[in-house]
């Protein structure tokens, strides 16, 4: 054996916890159960828990290595590479890099894409997580839909989802001061960002929904996974429904959560929503909507450590078994996107492992990825 995790208690398929070990060969589970004589690396959990992988459906903190600070830029390359040590120490096995191509210059403008799937493309290979591509593709960017297109049907895109954030600006045309920080985000001066949502708008609402339509064909081409993001209404979760995008990500309301819900839809809300005790953007307590059964999945959108601690807190407050509420970060996003070969822990699945001390908020010990240990204490 490659590796040996001892002296666990392992969470297992069924939601039980089993003091085991785990006996690893070749990226993969083998054997739980007693622990096998020989193995080239052992590792002690002291009795800590062993549980599945973090599988992070959504993230886009790595913006945060890629401009820390507005205008300040870093690399690409040590960007990912940064990020790719937080995921892992903080238990993420399986990360989906949330990008964004938007209509709007800067940080997340189809030059920055390009540039980062350059890079992405040519360093994923040496990350220790396993790091995705999901394309947060704003609907109102019509101009880069056949683009777009194409990367999917060329399986350089691992999930897509619709995204429109231009009404959210619009709204705040006349009030200059508001305008100014978009304005500013996108290195434009307050009349040329106002003229560029005036131009946007115009397109958008003539070949927004066509262009929509077109990217969810090439999706369900390709049988990649779709999500439609902050749908308002239950009328919005049924339109994106029929188009394939069947993961319901931060809808707006547990109105519009029960309607996805309704549809057979996973829904995905915020980890840091649960550790910070409610939405903030004054929307729904995602604690409160697991508890309804309202939430399936738990992403960290712009704060990786939350993806570790919300379980915890969702135990701990009696919102959920720590068993079920584990299946937010790790089961129930594997499925919804996929990913038959890991979210449980049972051999023949890939050795994808967070092992955790739970001493009334969780540490982690050690991250296992694919076979490979790290070990953290």
């Amino acid at each position: 054996m490659d590796l040996i995790i001892e002296n666990a208690s392992v969470l297992a398929p069924d939601g039980a916890f089993v003091d085991a070990a785990i006996a690893i060969e070749d990226g993969c589970i083998v054997h739980i159960g007693d622990a096998p004589a020989n193995a080239k690396t052992r590792y002690d959990a002291k009795g800590a828990l062993a549980l599945p992988g973090i599988v992070d459906i959504h993230g886009d903190a790595f913006e945060r290595q890629l401009m820390p600070r507005p205008g300040v830029s870093f690399p690409v390359d040590m960007a990912l590479d940064e990020t790719d040590k937080q995921l892992v120490a903080n238990g993420i096995t399986t990360a989906y890099h949330g990008v964004t191509l938007s209509w709007e210059p800067g940080l997340r403008s189809a030059d920055a894409c390009h540039t980062f799937m350059a890079a992405f493309e040519r360093l994923k290979s040496d990350f220790i997580a396993d790091t995705r591509l999901h394309l947060r593709f704003e609907t109102a960017n019509v101009d880069m839909v056949e683009e777009a297109a194409g990367w999917i049907a060329a399986g350089r895109v691992d999930c897509i989802a619709y995204n429109d954030h231009l009404p959210h600006i619009r709204r705040y045309m006349g009030d200059d001061n508001k305008m100014s920080v978009y304005a500013n985000r996108s290195g434009l001066s307050l009349p040329e960002f106002l003229d560029l949502v005036q131009r946007v708008s115009v397109r958008a609402d003539t070949e927004g929904a066509a262009g929509t339509a077109r990217l969810a064909e090439a999706a369900r081409a390709s049988n990649t996974p779709q999500l439609s993001h902050d749908d308002a209404t239950p009328a919005d979760r049924e339109h994106f429904h029929s188009l394939g995008a069947r993961i319901a990500e931060f809808p707006m309301g547990d109105v519009t959560a029960a309607a996805a819900k309704a549809l057979g839809d996973p829904i995905v809300l915020g980890a840091p929503n649960v550790v910070r005790g409610g939405s903030h953007t004054g929307l729904q307590s995602a604690a409160e909507s697991a508890a309804k059964g309202l939430c399936d999945i738990l992403a960290s959108d712009y704060y990786y450590p939350a993806l570790l601690h919300a379980p915890f807190i969702l135990a701990r407050d009696g919102k959920l078994p720590l068993s079920e509420a584990w299946g937010l970060v790790s089961t129930n996003p594997a499925r919804a996107l996929g990913l038959d070969d890991r979210g449980v822990l049972a051999p023949g699945k890939r050795a994808d492992l967070a092992i955790v001390q739970n001493g009334g908020s969780p540490s982690l010990s050690a991250t296992i990825a694919a076979g490979r240990l790290c070990s953290f204490g």
